[in-house]
């Protein structure tokens, strides 16, 4: 929950008195945070916010490691990384991150 309300302040603090209407995140399979957690909470967490109603696009990116035995970039799914050909000794990529990707604004008549 704290993450999603960390998003929703971040987006909200941003467009000022402008409402969303869609948000888009990027979410990393090595990040640690679980997708299907913040789009649970997100409808709770945008409540009263200029958030709310907003739809929420998660893109989940796969992790990526470079592997300094075989020289080969290879795809890591869970938290032990481990090369196609055994090896331990990988450099990660990518897959660690939560990134606010797009967010689609209407602006307020007043």
């Amino acid at each position: 929950m704290a993450i999603t309300q960390s998003v929703v302040a971040a987006v909200s603090e941003q467009i000022g008195d402008a409402r969303a209407t869609r948000i888009r995140l990027e979410i990393g399979k090595l990040s640690g945070v679980v997708a299907d957690s913040v789009r649970f909470c997100f409808d709770l967490a945008a409540g009263g916010t200029p958030l709310e109603g907003a739809l929420l696009e998660i893109v989940e990116t796969p992790g990526r490691a470079h592997c300094r035995e075989c020289q080969r970039e290879v795809q890591i799914e869970d938290f032990v990384p481990l090369c196609e050909c055994g090896s331990a000794d990988l450099k990660l990529l990518g897959g660690h991150e939560l990134k606010i990707k797009e967010v689609e604004v209407v602006e307020q008549c007043v």
